[in-house]
């Protein structure tokens, strides 16, 4: 068989099996993952680097291919490597990033591997909640014959949606050496039982309670790893291989306790191939691989207490006839009794292969005589009623995408969308969108659970099963947005996920309530939670990505960093001042995280202390209540801060840019978030800037060479210093400042295919 496997599970028991059948099947290039999740469901992972001794693959790919986390889907790099050398991909859906990834990326066959799940669970309700509703679904049909459900027992799709099994592929799972070994002796006179994660995981906890009552008086030992510790002196805990084996030739005889109808563990088979007599509960999964009849099988916990209690007292009778019976477990996980299936499995994926490769030629071939697809349309969306720097960046994104299908020759009709308000979005708001760019109004509809369930059907998305109480639609009068084929969200701020009809992208600029308290503890658990199922979050700096990462808890294969847009600043003059600036500017606005504050101790101190000379007007949405408000005792106390300084409010774009390239220097003293756009648009006055030190003004700084002076926000005295210095030296920092050619590097046209690439890897 001809067929280059990538095997991305890292289950030890199942590896020692699957490799070895597929390599008595011909298949010789085999890859194995090196990573895997720090997560206790991989208490029986391992890593193995044996094979790669096997494979015709240079050592720089290969070494791509290790060191990429799979189970998250890995990067578009590793999948063009993947794509070189294999054909067959096998895989568990942990994550979605793996069908999200797989399904973009590679051209082989992807067999989702299905061990079977408890009987609360489907695989259809996994790839639901994995892909946040109908996305595993469209990714599945897109994948179309190169797709299939490989499941390790004949019976398991059943219970699935047509989809699965549809796809259902029978590629059984046996056991590595499955020849009876015969070593029990059963000195030990103990029950062995083995449960798991008792600590913690409320499925086994009840099993481990189900089972101490059960077998109350009666003596027992319970294997099996333990991350939390169990206040029992019965429960061993994880055990080393060997003694695990010890434990299987002494203890008089070990007991299943489960009636699962779709999953087995893999210790009785174990047990039995030690010779260890197995009293396992009948309805399950053995009962139905070995048929009536086994004398281990029993219907009621009162039979398997008594068969117990007979065995651990020495009935030979009844341990012998079960060891002499038992060995039909064993014939049904045989390399031998499983390979045929296998082999007619792997065929069929290798024919379907050959035709979606045919189906692929042909396509292309007649890509040139196909007519023009439909274009994309793109939703820019700004969640609640944002002004300044984010209405600005909504513009700039809308923008971005617009220029960036366009220069690809993909053009998407792109459209950005406000709440109706008019007072809050008047028409001028907008005389700086980027032709061609559409606009429109929406308001917020709220959907409980079984109106969010009705809407989903009637969308064509029978079995999605919502996952919150209630569920967002924008209603702009025309479709709920349902015209637009991507939803591209601009911040976090839902109080509640939209409705899953379309993908979603997000772009976040901050998680300021990491650092300052700008909201009641678990205040912003809905922005996190509908953060989380999107298709991809974009950020515009490392410190939010990370933050995207560590504090949000997006896997990583969703979030991307891309540059800061700006605007065209060509048109933009450098005033040459005829006179020396008086004053210098401090935008902000009416937030927490501004600072406010220590900006006005620190200024009290530049004007009593340092004997500053120049005035400071601050603009910026909601400024001028400032001084009425929570600052006016702080303001009231000093003198030179009633008379320095003027708070002007949000000012006409005009009157701004005025206010600015006026000015002897920008001041922004905020504490922390994702930076300010203002530093860049006063370097393209001709003004410079200083900021407090965070990580995202540094990385704004290096992006736009804006040779920044720094402060720390956190201390007025320091703070008041710098003004002094800046007042001292801004002339000369003029001459720091970066020229138009150089902001013009980093203007939208230039960064715009970088946008639409992010976007149109989720259409």
């Amino acid at each position: 068989m001809s067929l280059r496997v990538m095997w991305l599970l890292n289950h030890s028991s199942a590896r020692k099996f699957e490799v070895a059948m597929l390599k008595s099947l011909g298949v010789s290039q085999i890859f194995l993952p090196k990573l895997f999740p720090n997560d206790v469901s991989f208490r029986s992972a391992s890593v193995d680097w044996s094979e790669d001794a096997n494979l015709d693959i240079p050592q720089a790919e290969l070494d791509v291919l290790n060191a990429a986390d799979w189970y998250n889907g890995a990067d578009a790099d590793a999948w063009k490597i993947a794509n070189r050398y294999f054909d067959v991909c096998f895989c568990i859906l942990q994550y979605a990033g793996i069908l999200v990834q797989a399904a973009r990326h590679f051209e082989g066959a992807l067999l989702w591997r299905a061990y079977g799940l408890d009987i609360s669970k489907t695989y259809s309700f996994v790839v639901d909640y994995l892909t946040g509703g109908k996305g595993g679904r469209r990714l599945i049909e897109q994948m179309g014959r190169r797709f299939y459900f490989a499941k390790a027992y004949d019976h398991i799709d059943a219970v699935e949606m047509p989809l699965l099994q549809k796809r259902a592929l029978y590629l059984p799972l046996g056991l590595h050496n499955a020849s009876l070994r015969d070593g029990w002796e059963g000195r030990d006179r103990r029950i062995f039982f083995v449960c798991p994660e008792i600590g913690f995981n409320d499925y086994y906890k009840s099993i481990y309670q189900d089972f101490v009552a059960a077998m109350d008086g009666m003596p027992y030992a319970i294997g099996g790893a333990q991350p939390l510790a169990v206040a029992d002196p019965a429960v061993l805990g994880f055990t080393p291989l060997a003694v695990h084996e010890e434990n299987m030739r002494q203890m008089r005889v070990m007991f299943y306790h489960s009636t699962e109808p779709n999953h087995v563990h893999y210790h009785p088979f174990e047990a039995v191939r030690a010779g260890m007599p197995l009293v396992f509960m009948g309805g399950g999964m053995l009962e139905r691989m070995a048929g009536p009849g086994l004398p281990g099988c029993c219907a009621s916990m009162d039979e398997a207490r008594h068969k117990l209690a007979r065995i651990l007292e020495g009935d030979q009778k009844l341990i012998d006839s079960i060891r002499a019976t038992q060995g039909v477990l064993l014939e049904r996980m045989e390399a031998d009794h499983l390979r045929q299936a296998w082999r007619d499995g792997l065929a069929r994926v290798e024919a379907d292969l050959q035709t979606a490769r045919a189906e692929r030629a042909e396509r292309a071939a007649l890509a040139v005589a196909l007519p023009a697809r439909k274009k994309p349309r793109i939703a820019v969306l700004l969640p609640i009623g944002y002004r300044g720097g984010t209405l600005r960046g909504a513009k700039l994104l809308a923008q971005a995408l617009y220029l960036g299908s366009r220069q690809a020759g993909e053009a998407a009709d792109v459209v950005l969308l406000h709440l109706d308000d008019p007072a809050l979005y008047p028409p001028e708001e907008f005389a700086d969108l980027q032709a061609g760019v559409a606009r429109r109004a929406f308001t917020w509809k709220v959907l409980d659970m079984d109106e969010a369930r009705r809407a989903m059907h009637y969308g064509g998305n029978a079995g999605w099963v919502p996952a919150s109480e209630r569920y967002l639609v924008a209603d702009d009068g025309i479709r709920n947005l349902c015209d637009c084929d991507l939803w591209f969200l601009v911040s976090d701020r839902f109080s509640a996920p939209m409705l899953p009809l379309r993908p979603t992208m997000h772009l976040v600029y901050d998680y300021v309530q990491r650092y300052a308290r700008t909201m009641d503890a678990g205040g912003d658990r809905p922005f996190l939670d509908v953060v989380r199922l999107a298709e991809r979050v974009l950020t515009t700096t490392e410190f939010t990505r990370q933050d995207v990462l560590q504090y949000a808890g997006v896997a990583a294969h969703k979030v991307l960093r891309l540059p800061m847009l700006a605007p065209d600043f060509s048109a933009v003059p450098q005033r040459a001042q005829s006179r020396k600036a008086d004053y210098f500017h401090w935008t902000s606005n009416a937030a927490r995280h501004k600072n406010h504050a220590n900006a006005l101790k620190a200024l009290d101190l530049y004007y009593r202390e340092f004997d500053g000379a120049l005035d400071c007007r601050v603009t910026g949405v909601g400024t001028d209540a400032l001084a009425e408000g929570e600052l006016a005792a702080l303001i009231a106390a000093g003198k030179p801060l009633r008379k320095r300084v003027r708070w002007l409010g949000e000012l006409p774009e005009w009157h701004y840019q005025d206010t600015l390239a006026r000015a002897a220097f920008l001041w922004h003293p905020a504490q922390v978030d994702n930076g300010t756009f203002a530093v860049i648009e006063a370097a393209a006055s001709g003004v410079p800037a200083l900021s407090s030190d965070y990580p995202a003004m540094r990385e704004i700084d290096t992006q736009f060479s804006l040779q920044l002076a720094w402060s720390d926000s956190a201390d007025p005295r320091a703070m008041a210093q710098a003004l002094k210095r800046m007042e001292q030296e801004c002339t000369a920092r003029r001459a720091l400042l970066p020229g138009a050619g150089q902001l013009a590097g980093q203007g939208v046209a230039q960064l715009a295919p970088a946008y639409w690439e992010a976007v149109r890897a989720c259409l």
